[in-house]
């Protein structure tokens, strides 16, 4: 049972800064509200309230609501009309769809003078036969009822006719609450043996499926009932989805190979028979915004992230990720991935010589560089002029160290050399 609350009625005053004195219109339709309570201590000087499509089954509580103007309690499991003798300003009621079958208790609104327009369409009183010269004569002051214009000649042959349209109606009345009482017992007992024996170990989508498959009376209980199903039915989806967010995923084996994940559960085609490219098709929400869509392609896998749910594909072969295009489109809102296939560089196999050939040539090796070729001559055994760093870091006695595969030979002085014995020798 959901009641009305103080941050409930705070949060549809939002337009007001939350204040409920000074509240003059508020509307708390689709609340599943079960009992009408507080607002008229709360906000005193209401002028429109709305609260069609709840489970209210009795008008009440709202003795203190002097300003109220406009009524609207459609879609709700009231039976009676009552309790509204003191709303003094009240101007339009809207009963439309409920269960009033008491119509003589219409006469609690004859106080009502400002009250000039009235729905009570889809309600069991209106099959009564000459039901509007009855509401008519009745409420005089009406000017509109179930959305049509009285005319005065209407509401003449009404008032005239009232006290023999009145026994025939109550006539009427008695025959539906004689069935009504009896359709309300049977009711109560059959949902309450099908709750506590039949649905009571069954799995939560069979009895869904079969308790909507089934057909249904018009009557307040079963309204209750069907609300009741739509909350269990909220609440495991609710269940499902706190489930679906507990849950860590993995984007990785532990060799490294990336999963294939489709946590947003969207349908999708993959080809890839042509032999230069894969393309991958996502049936993205045609009207989601393309802002909550991020593409990653890899050499070896794509992940899309939809709304922060996570698609990820393995794919069979590498990728170019620098040319991949991702292309959304604007009929559909299907995504085109496109990811052209990485073309590996072939090497040039090397041609055998034949054995007659010179050993020069056998040493030669012709190779691929940046599609550039370059020419090698491989040198067989040890370098003579290459320095022995092996032995840096060996210390030795003497001062001058000279290796000895290093040959230095007295230089020939050249052949204008002059000797001068001034000069000293060169130690």
């Amino acid at each position: 049972m959901v009641q009305i609350t103080v941050e409930m009625v705070r949060k549809k005053a939002e337009h007001h800064d939350r204040l409920l004195a000074p509240l003059e219109e508020i509307a708390l339709h689709q609340e599943n509200i079960e009992k009408i309570e507080y607002l008229q201590d709360w906000c005193p000087k209401l002028k429109i309230l709305l609260m069609q499509s709840n489970l209210i089954s009795k008008i009440e509580n709202l003795n203190k609501l002097k300003h109220l103007v406009y009524l609207n309690l459609a879609l709700n499991n009231i039976e009676v009309i009552e309790n509204l003798e003191r709303c003094e300003s009240l101007e339009k009621l809207d009963l439309t769809l409920n269960f009033i079958g008491d119509i003589v208790s219409l006469e609690s609104l004859k106080g009502n003078y400002n009250l000039q327009n009235l729905y009570l369409t889809g309600n069991p009183c209106t099959d009564y036969e000459n039901y509007e010269d009855f509401v008519i004569g009745t409420l005089p002051q009406l000017q509109h009822l179930d959305g049509k214009e009285i005319q005065r000649s209407t509401k003449i042959k009404a008032l005239q006719n009232l006290p023999v349209i009145r026994s025939d109606i109550m006539f009427e009345q008695q025959n539906y609450m004689h069935i009504r009482k009896k359709q309300k017992s049977r009711l109560e007992k059959d949902i309450k043996d099908k709750w506590e024996n039949e649905y009571k170990d069954m799995d939560p989508e069979e009895r869904n499926k079969k308790f909507y498959a089934e057909k249904c009376e018009h009557a307040p209980e079963v309204r209750v009932e069907i609300e009741k199903m739509r909350q269990l039915k909220l609440k495991s989806y609710e269940t499902e989805e706190k489930k679906e967010e507990k849950r860590v995923y993995k984007f990785f084996s532990p060799e490294g190979r990336p999963y294939n994940i489709n946590q947003a559960k969207i349908d999708f085609e993959f080809s890839d028979h042509d032999p230069e490219k894969f393309v991958l098709d996502l049936a993205v929400y045609k009207h989601l915004d393309t802002n909550l869509v991020d593409v990653d392609v890899q050499p070896n896998y794509v992940r899309v992230m939809i709304k922060e749910k996570i698609f990820q594909f393995y794919l069979p072969e590498e990728v170019d990720t620098t040319n991949s295009t991702a292309q959304r489109s604007q009929v559909t809102g299907h995504l085109l991935i496109t990811m052209p296939k990485s073309k590996p560089v072939i090497k040039k196999p090397t041609t055998s010589k034949k054995s007659g050939e010179p050993q020069k040539e056998q040493k030669e090796n012709c190779y691929q560089v940046c599609g550039q070729s370059k020419r090698e001559y491989l040198e067989i055994g040890p370098a003579i002029n290459v320095l022995d760093f092996t032995n840096i870091t060996r210390s030795t006695s003497k001062p001058n160290y000279i290796d000895p595969r290093i040959k230095i030979g007295e230089k020939e002085p050249s052949a204008d050399f002059i000797d001068n014995p001034e000069v000293p020798d060169l130690l």
